[in-house]
């Protein structure tokens, strides 16, 4: 993966590199979609299971999808952590398609298209990539993160 500076929520410069080795799940998240509650819930589930055997999980707050993150990135952070527990890190928001496009994005569209194309269909499309940085899968908005827990633990080595 493409491990360069990212902004955190606080607008702080994050060195992605500190990922390396590790197999992550990268999610554009929403706090006001109707997949929020479940998402969350199910993504803070996965990375308290997980989190010891090397999953990362890389949350990206993104209001292009009918304005359903509309506060600050803070607001993001703030409400993932409170409301869901999340200990895995809320990053800046960024845009996930168009010109604007966060770099990171731009490499997990390029590596793998979905039903779109290289676009991203929705909130909480995910991709999961492994300890190498190769993206592996991507999952659309509707696959819960419970649904591909096998592939992670498959990514991770995990006895099944």
């Amino acid at each position: 993966m493409n491990l360069q500076s990212r902004l955190d929520y606080k607008n702080q410069d994050v060195d992605l590199s500190m990922y390396k080795g590790k197999a992550l799940l990268v999610v554009n998240v929403a706090s006001k979609c109707g997949l929020t509650d479940s998402n969350y819930t199910q993504l803070t589930d996965l990375y308290n299971k997980y989190k010891d055997q090397g999953l990362g999980i890389l949350a990206f707050p993104c209001n292009q999808f009918l304005s359903q993150e509309p506060g600050t990135s803070q607001d993001a952070q703030e409400f993932a952590c409170t409301r869901y527990k999340a200990e895995y890190p809320i990053f800046q928001k960024v845009h996930v398609n168009g010109p604007k496009t966060e770099p990171v994005y731009k490499f997990l569209k390029t590596n793998k298209s979905g039903f779109l194309g290289n676009r991203i269909k929705w909130n909480f499309t995910k991709f999961l990539v492994d300890k190498d940085g190769h993206v592996l899968a991507r999952y659309g908005p509707s696959t819960t993160p419970l649904a591909i827990e096998a592939d992670i633990k498959k990514t991770l080595g995990v006895d099944m």
